[in-house]
C-alpha cells in the first residue's frame, strides 16, 4: 500500500483508543484518515462487530466504501460496505453511512448490538444529524455499551472541546500532509458590488494561464457555478472540460466530475460538497471564491433560508488541502491575507441555526431531553419545533411521542412531509418527492401544480425546467410510494395543507398582494403571478424574510376544501378590541381558521363590560385626558402623604380598579374626548379621606365677595388668580394649612399687575405704584389710598360720576 501521511500516528491512535475508548483524531486534507483508520481499528483486533464510519454526503459515502474497498482488493458489498438513503450494500466488517443513518439504526437498536466501533469522520463540518448521532452515541456507550469505541475526526476541528464531552478523551494529531500546498491571496480587496462569479471566473483565467494540472473552484451554490461556467467560456485554452459538481447533480455526472480525466485539462466547479472525504482525480490548484451557503432557521418566523456568508478560516483551510491529494499544489483565495484574519475561526454548528423539527421528534423518541451534545439547540427554536410537532399531532400535551409520530420518524421525509404521506396516502408521494428536493423550475410561477405538470413531462410554460432535480424527484417517488398506506383521495391543494396547515394564506384587502397565513405570519406574492387574485392559497416555500416573507411555491385552495380539511379547527370567537387604526372598539362575531377569518360580522349586542374592557386599551393609546378640574383633584391629592397615588403612571397602571366602572357607553377617540373622568378620581377616596383633602388642600379659595374660585395645585405652591378689587379689605394672607397662597393680582382688563405671597406687604409697599399707574387706565374703577379700608368690588362707576 502507498504510504500516507496518517500512517505514523496509527499506533497512537489504536493504543489511545485500546485505553481510553475514546479518541479525537486531527489531521490535515488529504493525510489519509478516511482511508486508513477503519482498516488499522479492524488489524488491530480491536472491534467486536462492525465499525460504522460516518459521512456526511452520499457521493463521499459511496467513495469512502469503493477506496476502503479497494485496499481489500475487493468491491463494495464484502469486508466493506456502504448505507444510504435508497441504497444499500452490506459489508461484513465496515460500512460507511450517511450520518442520518446512524441515528435511524441506534433508534432502532438502542445497544448497536452488531456495531463494536463509530468513527465520525469530517466532523468539522458540524451537521446537524452528525451532532445527534454523536450525543446519542455517547449516552448508549454510558448507558448500555461502556464497550463501544468512539472515533472523532476531522482535518480542522476544533478538538478540545469535543475531547471534553467525551470525558477528556486523548487527542491524536497527525501533522503530515501529502504533499505541501501554497496558498496564494489577492494584493487588494474587490471592488464593492463586484459580481461573485465575473470575478471568479477572472482569477480562474488567470491561474489556468500560469498553473498545470486540474483546477477545482469552490462556489457556494449551483446557480454560481452555472453563472461562473457560462463568465468561463471561450476564456479557457480549448483542451480545458469544465465540470460541474453539486449535490443535484445525477450520480453519473458526480462521478465523472471525480474521475481522472481523459483528456486535456479538467476544471471543476463545486460546492462545499468537494471539502471533505472526495479525492478528485488530477486536482492541483483550488481556486476558492470564500462564499458557503448556510440553511438559516427564524424560530419567529418558523421557516428557514438559505443565505450566502464567508466561509470561515477552518472551512478555507480545508478547501485548500484538497490541491495538495495528489502532488504539491496552490490554492488561489479570492481575498487578501488582511480579510482572512477577519474571517471566523470556524463556521457555526448546524444546530445553532437549523430547523430543528426532525431533532425534537429524535429526542422524543429516545424519550430524554438530557443528551450532551456539544452545542446544545437553542431552546426557542427546539420551542417552535415541538409546537410544530404538537400541531401535526406527532407529540401529545405533554410533548410525548405519539404513534402518528412514530411513522413519521420512520419516513426519511421533513416531518411536515411525512405527516402529509401518511394521512393522503399514496397519492402524495409526488408531492412529497417535489417538495423534498431542488425546484425543478427555474422562472416560473409560484405555483405548485406546474411542477407536477413538470414531473408529467407535460409543462410548457414560462421559466426552464431543471433537468437535473426532475431526474432526482422522479428517482425519490417510487420509494415514497412503497412507504406510503392507500388514503381517500385528496386534491393537491390538501395534500399541501396536510403539509403547512400552518400556511394557509388569506388575501388581505387591498391591491397588493399580501396575505396573512393561518400561523400568524405575512407573506407577499409578486403581483404578476397568476396566482395573485385567489383569496386563498396553501404556501409551501418563502424566502423566510422576518416581516414579510416572499411566496416562492404556493397553490390555490378552495374555502370548501380548506373547511372539509380542517372543520375541527374552524370555530367562532366573539371579539371585542380597541382598534388603532378605527381609534375605536369593534365588537365583531368571526369565523376563524387559526388567524385566518373566513367570515366576519358586526356583534351588535356585545356585552358592555366587553366594551368598557377593550376601551382600556383605547385609554392606554390616547393617554389619560385629565380635564383642568380633574387635574386640579390630581394635584390636591398629591400633597396629601396617606392619600392614594393618583400620578398619571399609577392611574395608567391601575385603570382596571378605578376607570373600568365609569366607561360605560364610551367606545371611541371622540368618546373619550368628551369624557371627564375627576367623579371616577373622587371615588378613590373614601369619606374620611375626602374630609381630610377639603381640609388640608381644599379646592377652593372663598373671595371677601363669597365667590369660589379654584385652587391650582400644580405649581410649587398653591395659586388664585382673581381681580385686584376683589381683595380690597383683606389684611391677612389666605392661606392652605400654613402655606401661604400664591396670589396673582388682575387688572379690571384681567392683565396680571402683581404676584404675590405677602398680600399685607403689597399693600403697604407696591401697591402705590400699581394705583397711580393703573388710575389713568381704568379711571371708573376704585384706587383707594388704603385699599386695606376699602370695600371689596367687581363693579365699575356708571358713567359720568
Amino acid at each position: 500500500m502507498i504510504a500516507l501521511p496518517i500512517d505514523p500516528v496509527l499506533p497512537d491512535l489504536v493504543t489511545a483508543l485500546s485505553e481510553h475508548g475514546c479518541v479525537v483524531l486531527q489531521a490535515p486534507p488529504g493525510a489519509g484518515k478516511t482511508t486508513r483508520v477503519p482498516h488499522a481499528l479492524l488489524d488491530a483486533g480491536l472491534v467486536k462487530g462492525k465499525t460504522i464510519m460516518l459521512e456526511p454526503r452520499r457521493i463521499a459515502a459511496r467513495a469512502a466504501a469503493e477506496r476502503l474497498a479497494e485496499g481489500l482488493n475487493e468491491k463494495p458489498g464484502q469486508t466493506v460496505g456502504y448505507r444510504m438513503r435508497g441504497d444499500h450494500k452490506p459489508g461484513q466488517r465496515i460500512e460507511v453511512v450517511t450520518e442520518g443513518i446512524l441515528t435511524r439504526m441506534i433508534q432502532a437498536d438502542p445497544a448497536l448490538t452488531d456495531v463494536g466501533a463509530l468513527i465520525f469522520d469530517e466532523f468539522h463540518e458540524r451537521s446537524l444529524n452528525a451532532d445527534l448521532g454523536l450525543a446519542l452515541a455517547w449516552e448508549l456507550r454510558q448507558v448500555l455499551r461502556p464497550d463501544l469505541l468512539l472515533v472523532v475526526m476531522s482535518a480542522t476541528l476544533d478538538a478540545d472541546p469535543v475531547a471534553a464531552m467525551l470525558d477528556a478523551a486523548p487527542v491524536v494529531t497527525s501533522k503530515g500532509r501529502t504533499y505541501p500546498v501554497t496558498t496564494h491571496f489577492l494584493d487588494r480587496a474587490l471592488p464593492k458590488n463586484t459580481r461573485l462569479e465575473q470575478a471568479t471566473a477572472d482569477l480562474v483565467t488567470k491561474v489556468v494561464s500560469r498553473t498545470e494540472g486540474g483546477v477545482l473552484v469552490f462556489l457556494p451554490g449551483e446557480g454560481e457555478i452555472k453563472r461562473t461556467a457560462a463568465a468561463l467560456s471561450h476564456r479557457l485554452p480549448g483542451d480545458c472540460l469544465i465540470q460541474p459538481l453539486y449535490g443535484a447533480l445525477p450520480f453519473k455526472e458526480q462521478r465523472a466530475a471525480i474521475a481522472p480525466a481523459q483528456t486535456g485539462r479538467k476544471i471543476v466547479l463545486s460546492t462545499s460538497i468537494a471539502e471533505t472525504s472526495l479525492t478528485i482525480s488530477d486536482i492541483r490548484v483550488v481556486v476558492d471564491a470564500g462564499r458557503a451557503r448556510r440553511a438559516r432557521f427564524d424560530p419567529g418566523s418558523g421557516m428557514s433560508r438559505l443565505v450566502t456568508e464567508k466561509v470561515s478560516r477552518a472551512e478555507a483551510t480545508q478547501r485548500a488541502g484538497r490541491a495538495g491529494r495528489v502532488a504539491p499544489g496552490d490554492a488561489f483565495c479570492l481575498w487578501t491575507k488582511g480579510e482572512h484574519g477577519a474571517l471566523p475561526a470556524f463556521a457555526p454548528a448546524e444546530i445553532e441555526s437549523a430547523d430543528l423539527a426532525a431533532l425534537a421528534l429524535e429526542l422524543a423518541i429516545w424519550g430524554s431531553d438530557e443528551l450532551c451534545f456539544l452545542t446544545p439547540p437553542p431552546p426557542g427554536a427546539l420551542a417552535e419545533a415541538r409546537t410544530l410537532l404538537q400541531n401535526l399531532g406527532a407529540l401529545d400535551g405533554n410533548q410525548r411521542i405519539t404513534a402518528h409520530g412514530r411513522a413519521l420518524a420512520a419516513l426519511p421525509l421533513h416531518p411536515r412531509l411525512g405527516h402529509m404521506l401518511q394521512l393522503a396516502g399514496k397519492q402524495a408521494a409526488p408531492l412529497a418527492a417535489l417538495l423534498s428536493g431542488r425546484d425543478p423550475l427555474r422562472g416560473a410561477p409560484v405555483d405548485v401544480t406546474l411542477r407536477l405538470r413538470a414531473l408529467n413531462g407535460n409543462y410548457a410554460g414560462p421559466g426552464e425546467v431543471q433537468h437535473a432535480a426532475l431526474s432526482q424527484i422522479k428517482a425519490d417517488i417510487p420509494r415514497l410510494t412503497r412507504d406510503a398506506s392507500a388514503q381517500p383521495a385528496r386534491s393537491t391543494a390538501q395534500q399541501l395543507a396536510l403539509a403547512y396547515p400552518d400556511r394557509i394564506g388569506l388575501r388581505r384587502k387591498g391591491d397588493a398582494p399580501r396575505y396573512v397565513l393561518s400561523g400568524g405570519k405575512g407573506a407577499v406574492m409578486d403581483a404578476g403571478d397568476p396566482l395573485a387574485g385567489q383569496r386563498l392559497i396553501v404556501v409551501s416555500d418563502l424566502d423566510g424574510d422576518a416581516r414579510e416573507a416572499r411566496i416562492r411555491q404556493a397553490t390555490s385552495i378552495s374555502e370548501s376544501e380548506l373547511r372539509d380539511m380542517f372543520s375541527d379547527d374552524i370555530h367562532w370567537r366573539d371579539l371585542c378590541l380597541w382598534s388603532k387604526r378605527d381609534n375605536q372598539v369593534l365588537s365583531r362575531k368571526q369565523e376563524c381558521f387559526g388567524a385566518l377569518v373566513l367570515d366576519d360580522r358586526v356583534w351588535a349586542d356585545a356585552p358592555d363590560d366587553l366594551v368598557a374592557r377593550a376601551m382600556l386599551e383605547g385609554v392606554r393609546q390616547l393617554g389619560l385626558r385629565l380635564s383642568p378640574a380633574a387635574a386640579r383633584f390630581q394635584a390636591r391629592v398629591a400633597l396629601i402623604d396617606d392619600l392614594p397615588r393618583m400620578d398619571d403612571d399609577t392611574l395608567l397602571d391601575t385603570l382596571e380598579d378605578w376607570l373600568l366602572p365609569y366607561l360605560q357607553n364610551v367606545r371611541s377617540a371622540s368618546d373619550w374626548r368628551r369624557f371627564d373622568v375627576l367623579p371616577a378620581l373622587r371615588a378613590m377616596l373614601d369619606w374620611d379621606q375626602m374630609q381630610r383633602l377639603d381640609t388640608q388642600a381644599p379646592a377652593h379659595f372663598e373671595t371677601p365677595l363669597g365667590r369660589r374660585i379654584p385652587i391650582d395645585y400644580a405649581g410649587d405652591a398653591p395659586a388664585i388668580t382673581l381681580r385686584l378689587q376683589e381683595m380690597f379689605g383683606v389684611t391677612r394672607h389666605p392661606t392652605v394649612g400654613r402655606m401661604p397662597l400664591r396670589v396673582t393680582l388682575l387688572s379690571p382688563g384681567q392683565k396680571p399687575v402683581q404676584v404675590t405671597q405677602d398680600i399685607v406687604g403689597f399693600w403697604a409697599s407696591s401697591y402705590a405704584d400699581v394705583r397711580r399707574d393703573m388710575r389713568g387706565r381704568y379711571p371708573r374703577h376704585p384706587w383707594p389710598e388704603d385699599p386695606t379700608q376699602a370695600d371689596p368690588t367687581l363693579r365699575a362707576k356708571p358713567r359720568g360720576t
